[in-house]
């Protein structure tokens, strides 16, 4: 298949694809034109990748848990592993997002919103607040 066809089936655009065969993500084999020649287990590994990644997985995380899915002997407790500590992650990120929220709630609710200069959202961000 070529870079087209496999776009197509992962849902993946080609310059995500040739991103993640560059930083060596997938290897397809190349024809002696030196077009790259994509297998079923390319794009499995794309689709696999595709997933990963809406779900927020940094490449290195995606790298680890391609490896993890590729070796049959693995541990599922190396999995999840990688899946806590990403979650770990995201539960911070929502904290942060939520404490980001109240502040800006209420400094929404504080502003007069009028044609006065005053505004507290300024002024806190000024460091005056």
């Amino acid at each position: 298949m070529n870079i087209g066809e496999v776009a197509e089936q992962s849902g993946l655009p080609a310059k995500t694809i040739r991103y993640y065969e560059d930083i060596g993500l997938v290897r397809p084999a190349r024809g002696e034109n030196g077009y790259r020649a994509f297998g079923e287990t390319d794009v499995h590994k794309l689709v696999f990748l595709a997933r990963a990644r809406s779900l927020g997985f940094t490449i290195e995380d995606c790298r680890a848990l391609l490896a993890l899915y590729e070796d049959r002997a693995r541990a599922s407790a190396d999995v999840k592993q990688v899946a806590q500590e990403h979650l770990g992650s995201i539960e911070r990120k929502i904290t942060e997002l939520q404490a980001m929220h109240a502040t800006l709630s209420d400094l929404v609710h504080r502003c007069h919103g009028d044609d006065r200069p005053g505004c507290p959202i300024l002024e806190d961000l000024a460091g005056r607040g």
